[in-house]
């Protein structure tokens, strides 16, 4: 006859070869699939997030960068385009902008000093500075004493730099009938003197 305490041992061993049989899901033998990868089945991974698209500013003439827009950046705007256009002409002369502002206004006010040519081309005297060299070295510039103050230096054209400066002028002024292409002669007058205003009112503040 088998005792009470031997029942129990033989029930509870049962009991938990059932349950390494069956699993705590009761499945027999079943466990979550696997991929060879190791990876999670797709029924229970993740959806991949959705891309968010990026904001796209507008281009020139639309928006903030058209008539919405401030005064100041407008100007800002018009003097980038029209300057880098004009670069990518004077380019192939093998002068920069500013060489060209340069080469104007000495032809315009001839016997400027390097701290007038700074003052009209709107450049820092230490850009003035490199201008002025690299022009003279290339014949294009030369200096003189001043009639009055003996150690103030004068630039003036030379033939070289003329010469080129007619070059430069007909891209300039090209560039000048593209400005104006839309503007009657009224309007164009009415902008070259709102233009003007500006910079002689905001020169000091």
């Amino acid at each position: 006859m088998i005792s009470k305490t031997a029942n129990s041992a033989k029930a509870r061993s049962g009991g938990m070869a059932e349950m390494r049989k069956y699993g705590k899901s009761g499945a027999a033998g079943k466990r979550p699939a696997k991929s060879r990868t190791g990876k999670k089945p797709a029924a229970i991974r993740k959806a991949p997030t959705r891309d968010l698209a990026l904001p796209v500013p507008p281009p020139p003439g639309q928006g903030k960068r058209g008539e919405q827009g401030y005064l100041g950046y407008l100007l800002r705007q018009a003097q980038a385009a029209s300057r880098l256009s004009m670069e990518r002409a004077l380019a192939r002369l093998g002068v920069t902008t500013p060489q060209f502002v340069v080469l104007t206004m000495l032809k315009a006010y001839p016997g400027l000093s390097g701290a007038d040519l700074a003052r009209v081309a709107i450049l820092t005297p230490q850009t003035v500075g490199v201008i002025i060299g690299n022009l003279e070295r290339d014949g294009a510039i030369r200096k003189t004493p001043h009639p009055v103050h003996g150690r103030a230096l004068q630039w003036t054209l030379t033939r070289r730099g003329t010469a080129l400066l007619v070059k430069c002028r007909r891209i300039a002024q090209a560039l000048e009938r593209r400005l104006a292409a839309s503007l009657t002669p009224k309007a164009e007058r009415v902008i070259r003197r709102w233009l003007s205003k500006i910079a002689a009112e905001f020169q000091d503040s």
